[in-house]
C-alpha cells in the first residue's frame, strides 16, 4: 500500500484524486488550508481507514513520509488568486520548495500541478509543451502565472541538482461535480446563471475559446503521469482537445438546463487569453491518454450537481 500525500485534496480536483487513490487500495494524506477548498467535499471520507486529513498550509514547512506527492495546493480560479496575489505567489514558490524539501528527504516522486496558464495569451495554436508561451509579467493574472511558471522551474532545477523524481503536468479548463459555483469560471459561471434564471454573462463577444475536460479524465491522466514506468517527466498537456467558444458552451447550457435566460455580453478582463486548445499528443504517446467523457455527458453531471448546491 502506497502512503500517498496530497496538497489541496479538498479541493476540486483534489477531492476527486483522493477517492481515486483510495478506490485503488493506497493510504491518502489529504493536505488542505481551506481557503478554496471546502471540508464537506472529504467529509465522507473522514471514517475511511485509508484516508487522513491534516489541515496545514504548504506555505509553512511539515513533515509527512510518503512515496508520493501530488501537489495540487493553490487557488486556481481568477475571483481566489487574485484575492491575495502576493499570497498566491507564495504558495506557488514556498509552497513547491517544502514539497519537494519532503521529496527529496523521503525519496518521493512528486507531481506538480501546473496549468495551461504558462502560455499566457498564446500565440501557438493549438500549444504544445514546447512553446514558452506569451505571459504578462506585470498584469493582475501574474501571480498564478509566473507562480506556476516558478514552480515548473524549481520541479526541473531539483530534478537535475538533486535527482528528485519529477513530474509536470499542465492542467486545461476543467469541469465537474464539485466545483465552486462562485469560482469566477465559466462552467460554473454559465450553470449557476441558468439555473437561477438569470442572464448568462458572455465576456467580450463569446468567440474566445476554451477545451473543457471533465475531471474524471484528468484524474485518470495525472494518475498515469504519476505512475509512468518510461522515465517520462513532462511537462504534458492534460486537457482537451475538442476547442469551442465560450459562447457555443452558454449555448449548450442553455439546451440543458432548460433556462429562459438571456445572454448578456460584457467586456473582455485584461489578459484573458483569446485561445486555448492543448496539443495532446505527447500525452498520447508517452501516457495512452486522451479524454473518453463527451460534452454534452459531463454537463450533464454538473448540472445535475450544481442543482444540489
Amino acid at each position: 500500500m502506497k502512503k500517498i500525500l496530497v496538497t489541496g485534496g479538498a479541493g476540486f480536483i483534489g477531492n476527486h484524486l483522493c477517492r481515486r487513490l483510495i478506490s485503488e487500495s493506497n493510504y491518502v494524506v489529504c493536505l488542505d488550508n481551506f481557503f478554496t477548498g471546502l471540508r464537506k467535499h472529504i467529509e465522507d471520507l473522514l471514517g475511511n481507514k485509508n484516508f487522513e486529513l491534516v489541515e496545514h498550509d504548504i506555505v509553512d514547512e511539515i513533515d509527512i513520509e510518503c512515496s508520493q506527492i501530488y501537489n495540487l495546493a493553490c487557488p486556481a480560479s481568477p475571483p481566489h488568486y487574485q484575492f491575495d496575489s502576493v499570497k498566491t505567489m507564495k504558495t506557488s514558490v514556498l509552497g513547491i520548495l517544502n514539497m519537494l524539501e519532503l521529496a527529496r528527504k523521503y525519496n518521493a516522486t512528486i507531481l506538480q500541478a501546473s496549468t495551461s496558464e504558462v502560455y499566457g495569451n498564446p500565440l501557438v495554436h493549438p500549444q504544445n509543451e514546447t512553446y514558452w508561451g506569451n505571459v504578462n509579467p506585470i498584469g493582475i493574472r501574474s501571480c498564478y502565472d509566473e507562480g506556476k511558471r516558478a514552480a515548473e522551474t524549481l520541479m526541473m532545477d531539483y530534478h537535475r541538482q538533486y535527482g528528485v523524481d519529477v513530474r509536470i503536468i499542465r492542467i486545461f479548463n476543467t469541469y465537474g461535480p464539485n466545483m465552486d459555483p462562485k469560482d469566477g469560471r465559466v462552467v460554473s459561471n454559465c450553470i449557476m446563471q441558468a439555473l437561477n434564471g438569470e442572464d448568462i454573462t458572455i465576456y467580450g463577444d463569446g468567440s474566445q475559446t476554451r477545451s473543457f475536460c471533465y475531471v474524471d479524465d484528468l484524474v485518470e491522466g495525472m494518475m498515469r503521469m504519476m505512475n509512468n514506468k518510461n522515465g517520462f517527466i513532462g511537462p504534458v498537456n492534460l486537457g482537451n482537445p475538442s476547442e469551442r467558444t465560450v459562447l457555443d458552451l452558454a449555448q449548450k447550457v442553455v439546451e440543458l438546463t432548460g433556462t429562459s435566460s438571456k445572454l448578456k455580453f460584457m467586456p473582455l478582463p485584461s489578459d484573458d487569453p483569446v485561445k486555448r486548445k492543448p496539443d495532446i499528443s505527447v500525452a498520447k504517446k508517452e501516457l495512452g491518454w486522451e479524454p473518453t467523457v463527451d460534452i454534452m455527458d459531463g454537463l450533464k453531471k454538473t448540472i445535475e450537481y450544481f442543482k444540489t448546491v
